[in-house]
């Protein structure tokens, strides 16, 4: 050791130690993605040590959603507002956000100087990868704690292995990541489902559940490859119209109507989602929710007695209390053995609206004897849940990432 080291190994521990900074992005065109992270920055802040906890937005819809959830909490965070800074981004945005995501794509561009003071960015989206990929910024580590816990190829694919680290539900993102997407083991931990920290939210639909129907919640997806609602939604909304036996939650995704174009970017599709006709906004036994909080809050996952839907990984918080379900299948899909549509063995799947009277019956009639335990299983193979919070659990676990992670 020459003198210069000596000199620094004497002074090191007398340097000031600077906090990491531990920040959270909400980039998104909806509010859906906050539920899923910003319990983690909430329980991080009420924890001590050398850090800070950031909390980032993109809109003021999303700046909003964080202050609803956080509450009084919101004081231990500090909130930051970003947007497009430059005159070229927001030109862009005006000519292309109508149909394409422009906005929440040109905010990494705008902002890298805030990127670059962080120490750890937990994100619940993959286009973050931007920063690495696209701007080459090795800092700050990139966290993954993903939006939902579904069964959909696009959340396995080889992009999620570019992230230093993943935050998973449980052993089935685990187990997928690491057969599907290359992740190394060591670079995944399992924490739970944060959104499952915070309480269901009160459901606008009470006062039609009074009249003692079972409620059917109807939750179609937005890729238009998948979807059901572009080929026979409104077939669907029929059937409920018509229908003296059932009420009808219709909560799509709520990205379906967010634009005039539905856009999938796993496979190349485009279509329009239209509108909804007054006459199933004004039936009495029918409540239409296309994008509140309520659509995102578990509100109608806990107030519904019958799951109907397609891909969407709502399915598996509403498994969180079984009950019966019913998929439906109009892309001749082949299920068998396909781990992508794991959740369809939760209940029958039919392919034609026709067939959903049936389907409806078989799902309450055979739900104890044969669905009940499919149900059990694919939960608890999704979720690990313990005593301790899933925020919590997930804290913890980026303290250490932020430690390990030099200044």
């Amino acid at each position: 050791m020459d003198g210069i080291d000596a000199i620094r190994a004497v002074c090191a521990p007398l340097r000031p130690r600077r906090p990491k900074r531990i920040g959270f992005l909400f980039n998104h065109d909806q509010t859906h993605q906050v539920a899923h992270s910003l319990p983690i920055a909430l329980a991080l802040a009420e924890m001590d040590g050398a850090f800070d906890v950031i909390v980032a937005s993109t809109t003021p819809a999303l700046r909003r959603e964080i202050l609803r959830i956080a509450g009084a909490r919101i004081g231990s965070i500090t909130c930051v507002d970003l947007s497009l800074n430059s005159m070229v981004s927001r030109t862009l945005n005006c000519a292309l956000g109508h149909f394409l995501p422009s906005h929440k794509v040109l905010i990494y561009r705008d902002n890298l100087e805030f990127f670059r003071t962080l120490d750890v960015l937990v994100v619940s989206e993959r286009t973050s990868l931007l920063l690495r990929t696209r701007y080459g910024l090795e800092q700050p580590l990139l966290v993954l704690a993903d939006h939902g816990a579904g069964d959909r190829a696009i959340g396995f694919n080889g992009k999620t292995a570019q992230f230093d680290h993943v935050l998973a539900a449980g052993p089935k993102i685990r187990d997928r990541l690491i057969a599907e997407a290359g992740l190394d083991a060591d670079r995944l931990s399992i924490t739970g489902y944060p959104k499952f920290d915070l309480p269901p939210g009160t459901s606008p639909c009470a006062a039609m559940q009074a009249n003692g129907r079972p409620t059917v919640l109807y939750n179609p997806h937005v890729s238009p490859h998948l979807s059901s609602w572009f080929r026979t939604g409104r077939q669907v909304l029929d059937y409920f119209l018509a229908s003296d036996r059932y009420n009808l939650i219709f909560a799509p995704h709520v990205m379906l109507f967010q634009r005039r174009w539905a856009l999938s970017i796993d496979r190349l599709r485009l279509a329009r989602p239209g509108t909804i006709a007054a006459k199933y906004r004004d039936a009495p036994n029918i409540h239409i929710d296309t994008g509140s909080v309520c659509s995102t809050d578990m509100s109608y996952t806990a107030a519904a007695d019958i799951y109907l839907g397609d891909v969407s990984s709502q399915i598996y918080e509403f498994l969180r209390k079984p009950r019966p379900c019913v998929f439906l299948n109009v892309h001749a899909i082949d299920p068998a053995g396909d781990v992508n549509y794991a959740h369809w063995q939760a209940g029958p799947v039919c392919t034609r609206v026709s067939d959903l009277d049936a389907a409806l019956d078989n799902a309450v009639s055979r739900y104890d004897l044969i669905y009940r335990p499919i149900q059990k299983k694919l939960f608890d193979y999704t979720f690990d849940l313990t005593a301790q919070p899933s925020a919590q659990r997930a804290a913890h676990k980026l303290l250490q990432l932020a430690e390990c992670n030099g200044d």
